[in-house]
């Protein structure tokens, strides 16, 4: 019989990254021009997942997600990483945007994820387990092919292929 082959799909962050990725928001914002003398805050909550952004109008705190989504997209992380919870008044006259951190796969996403590998009727098979969903398959080709489809469709949460096996 063949050796099977696997692989997980998952929504795991390198939080090393993401922790490196804030820092580096913090040190660009504080060297920028256009932040001087306005307040601002960068508050990242491990445990309850959520990066708090405050700024001292709706620019600026636009300005300041864009820098969070471009120094994560240097550590190779997705922007799909953060979700906007809700924006909102905080003291001072300041402006304040919560974002849940992202690192699992819904299950209803899962779902939907091995319905279209389903689709695809290659000779594989995809199980979810709790955070991830394994795909397993005899050819190594099929399981490529699957990867592929699967990136080249637009999901919610920030997709991760690992365990190739």
């Amino acid at each position: 019989m063949a050796k099977e082959h696997s692989f997980d799909i998952s929504a795991k962050i390198d939080m090393q990254n993401f922790k490196n990725a804030i820092n580096l928001v913090d040190r660009e914002v504080a060297n920028r021009y256009d932040f001087k003398g306005t307040p601002y805050e960068i508050n990242y909550k491990e445990k309850d997942k959520l990066l708090v952004l405050v700024a001292s109008s709706d620019n600026k705190l636009d300005a300041l997600k864009d820098i969070v989504i471009a120094k994560l997209l240097k550590q190779n992380l997705s922007s799909k990483v953060i979700e906007e919870l809700k924006v909102e008044d905080s003291s001072g006259s300041n402006r304040k945007a919560t974002f849940k951190i992202v690192d699992y796969i819904e299950s209803k996403e899962a779902k939907k994820i091995t319905a279209e590998i389903k689709k695809l009727k290659l000779k594989v098979t995809a199980q979810i387990e709790g955070d991830s969903i394994r795909v397993k398959g005899a050819k190594l080709d099929d399981l490529q092919k699957v990867i592929k489809e699967i990136k080249a469709q637009e999901w919610e949460a920030p997709l991760v292929f690992e365990n190739m096996r």
